[in-house]
């Protein structure tokens, strides 16, 4: 993490935390070099995503396994609530039952896996990469480990794609690949041929600017979310080292429990947000200009 034979500096100690475990396709480890490169793969990301995701999935499935018509317990009635939740929400987006019947898993699903996903901002900053650093890396001053995804712009931008693909799929079946063609080049300036290019070109840059704007709400948000707790480590880490400045451990512990427990509510929301934009654009999908 920092040049042996001292504790690593404040610059030195984000730096690391930002790093990524990451691999090329030949699994070698390696640093990524420039902006965008799809040689290399955050490696980290693709493990905590898959496992949250698989859990969710599992969770979601044991509810649904387990659910009976008489008197709910906890989980269940938890669980109940979220579907209805998600249901109702669908139902004032998209009025077309049949479609509902996918995208309403669809959007609680994406709602539950973003909420784990964001969750993991809540554990203490260094447990997982110290147990990785300790247990698994090989060389411990170099191992990197992030383990909140949706604070890595590659999965929320994987996710805002994914997103994107259902749109195009529910605009050709809805509408016909005549009918969303037509669409495509008569809006939003109208169906003169002489507008077919202005019409065309731009809604190529709603549909991109929508997909990245999606991803980077997201990612915006848990980044900066992560990045305060490591300002805040750095609060306890400073009383730690030096064993004065009481008022380091004091507001290590105050900024501490008031940033978790605002940060519960921003976790929520933006796994909200990003269900709910979810389902407008797969709304919007559905109805013809």
């Amino acid at each position: 993490m920092a040049a042996e034979g001292h504790a690593p500096t404040s610059g030195e100690y984000i730096t690391h935390h930002l790093q990524h475990w990451q691999k090329n396709f030949a699994f070698e480890d390696v640093k990524q070099t420039s902006i965008v490169d799809f040689s290399v793969f955050n490696f980290d990301s693709l493990i905590y995503s898959t496992v949250l995701g698989l859990l969710a999935v599992f969770l979601l499935w044991r509810a649904a396994r387990k659910a009976h018509s008489g008197v709910p317990g906890r989980f269940q009635a938890a669980v109940e609530i979220l579907v209805e939740m998600v249901d109702n929400q669908a139902k004032a987006v998209i009025h077309n039952e049949k479609s509902r019947r996918l995208i309403g898993p669809v959007a609680l699903t994406v709602f539950v896996w973003i909420f784990f996903m964001n969750f993991m901002d809540m554990l203490p900053v260094d447990w997982l990469p110290s147990l990785f650093a300790n247990h698994v890396a090989h060389d411990p001053a170099h191992a990197y480990q992030r383990v909140v995804p949706t604070a890595d712009l590659s999965t929320t931008l994987s996710l805002s794609t994914f997103v994107l693909g259902l749109v195009f799929f529910y605009s050709l079946k809805i509408k016909g690949l005549g009918g969303w063609g037509h669409e495509l080049i008569s809006a939003p300036f109208g169906a003169h041929p002489v507008l077919w290019p202005f019409n065309f070109a731009m809604q190529v840059i709603e549909f991109v600017a929508k997909t990245v704007s999606h991803g980077m709400r997201l990612f915006g948000n848990m980044f900066a979310g992560e990045l305060v707790f490591m300002l805040i480590a750095l609060m306890g880490g400073g009383w730690a080292l030096t064993g004065t400045g009481i008022g380091l451990a004091i507001g290590h512990v105050l900024a501490g429990t008031v940033w978790t427990l605002f940060h519960i509510l921003v976790i929520t929301l933006q796994a909200f947000i990003f269900m709910m934009l979810t389902l407008i654009y797969l709304g919007q999908a559905h109805d013809a200009h």
